[in-house]
């Protein structure tokens, strides 16, 4: 994925499902560097564990 589509995604009112390494994620934030993000998972545990993912390893469904 790249930058536009991840800000694209962040200001979207719409539930757009990407995926982290197979794992359905929300991103929280594009990071100062431009090249990751911060994501947490979804489902019952969503706000337990964030991490930085490179930008171009999350995929639209």
């Amino acid at each position: 994925m790249d930058l536009n589509r991840i800000k694209q995604i962040l200001s979207s009112s719409a539930d757009i499902e990407v995926k982290y390494n197979g794992v359905s994620v929300w991103i929280d934030k594009v990071n100062e560097d431009g090249k990751t993000a911060t994501v947490h998972l979804r489902g019952p545990n969503q706000f337990e564990e964030r991490s930085n993912a490179e930008i171009s390893q999350l995929i639209e469904e």
